[in-house]
């Protein structure tokens, strides 16, 4: 093995009696950095939008929530939050009221889901850090807080007592067939937005939150009704064995989520587009690492005396080509390390210093991580790997003969 390196090493180092050879073996190293940097920028930079995605829905959903499997009732008895809060892993615990609204703001009006939360939300998703107007409601006031979307189709400004929005809610029990007079139908409240939120598209564009004791009265629900109760825990809870233990605490069956589960289908399209990325993009690499391929070849045809001479002395065709394979994965090592480092500069560069924008004041976001070093090194491997096995078989005994 000793001497199948060091002749590798002679094949790579020493000048070359051709000098296009030398310079071809040069560019296919180049290939290989090239196309491990490509392969790293891009799954950072992939990487870095998908922390973005769910740096907003992180700070909307919950690690845990616990809604009734049938119906929209939570039945929470007395002592059974402290239950709850008694457990391991659990930091907060905080209950919220949830139902679809009827919204009217002067001629404007839309549907949208009412979340009425308790003074402790907050303290379970950070919600009221992503305001992008005004402030969050008080407790116990007649006071909402609407996202971006919401307020643009009703054109609604913070803090306009002149005119106060209307929520109404259909009277539970109520045959809506039946009904002729609809103010009987339905329980209103007078509100006024305090603030205006922005996550993303969908989650503005659906919820308005309110102190929980509005949508009570709004909704006619008991003090021991809830929609869902909604937990932080501590980090690395083992949110499995969590489940099981929280599923013990309450009589009536329940469904209980951790927060990539109340995303599935984004998390699922994320992961698919992560890895339909990983695939064009390695595609790609693997068209220019296979240049090695054809350099391996030209070396063979180049050192072809050198190799009949070591095969008079004894070398079996096994070991030649070897020798070759070892260049091969030399130049691979060399080109991966050179491209692997000059994307790790590049990343870092653009996470201290946004040297990308997208917009004035927001730089393009990446995220350097071990996990994606380690796939650019399996993969440009891996590849390269392969192609110094293929120009390795053009060694035969035909060749040396």
């Amino acid at each position: 093995m000793k001497f199948v390196v060091f002749i590798a090493k002679r094949y790579l180092l020493a000048k070359h009696s051709k000098h296009a050879v030398g310079l071809i073996s040069k560019i296919a190293v180049g290939a290989v950095a090239v196309a491990s940097l490509s392969l790293f920028v891009v799954l950072s930079g992939f990487s870095g939008l998908k922390a973005y995605a769910l740096e907003f829905t992180n700070a909307f959903d919950s690690d845990l929530v616990v809604r009734p499997l049938e119906g929209k009732r939570l039945m929470l008895v007395s002592g059974q939050k402290d239950a709850v809060l008694a457990l391991g892993g659990v930091i907060q615990a905080s209950t919220m009221i949830e139902d679809r609204v009827f919204m009217q703001y002067k001629d404007k009006s839309r549907v949208a889901l009412l979340r009425g939360v308790d003074s402790l939300y907050r303290l379970v998703t950070p919600i009221d850090e992503l305001l992008y107007t005004g402030a969050w409601f008080r407790p116990e006031s007649d006071e909402i807080v609407v996202g971006y979307e919401i307020a643009s189709d009703l054109a609604l400004p913070p803090r306009d007592y002149a005119h106060l929005v209307s929520l109404y809610a259909p009277i539970p029990g109520t045959n809506m067939a039946a009904v002729t007079n609809p103010t009987n139908a339905f329980n209103k409240e007078l509100v006024v937005v305090s603030g205006i939120y922005e996550i993303n598209d969908q989650v503005n564009d659906r919820y308005l939150f309110a102190d929980q004791t509005t949508a009570r009265a709004l909704l006619q629900m008991g003090e021991d009704q809830v929609s869902a109760l909604v937990l932080k825990t501590t980090p690395g809870a083992d949110l499995d064995q969590l489940k099981i233990e929280l599923a013990r605490l309450f009589t009536q069956p329940v469904t209980i989520k951790t927060r990539i589960e109340q995303n599935d289908a984004l998390y699922k399209m994320l992961n698919s587009e992560n890895l339909f990325t990983y695939l064009f993009i390695s595609l790609i690499a693997a068209i220019a690492i296979f240049n090695l391929t054809g350099t391996l070849i030209m070396l063979v045809l180049e050192k072809r005396q050198n190799l009949k001479t070591l095969y008079v002395l004894g070398s079996d065709l096994r070991d030649l080509r070897k020798t070759f394979f070892t260049t091969g994965l030399m130049m691979t090592a060399i080109g991966l390390s050179i491209g692997l480092s000059l994307g790790l500069l590049i990343v870092w560069g653009q996470a201290q210093y946004g040297w990308v924008p997208i917009t004035p004041v927001l730089a393009y976001p990446v995220v350097l991580s071990f996990t994606n070093c380690l796939i650019v090194l399996v993969t440009v491997s891996g590849l390269g790997a392969l192609a110094s096995l293929l120009g390795s078989r053009r060694v035969t005994e035909r060749l040396l003969q």
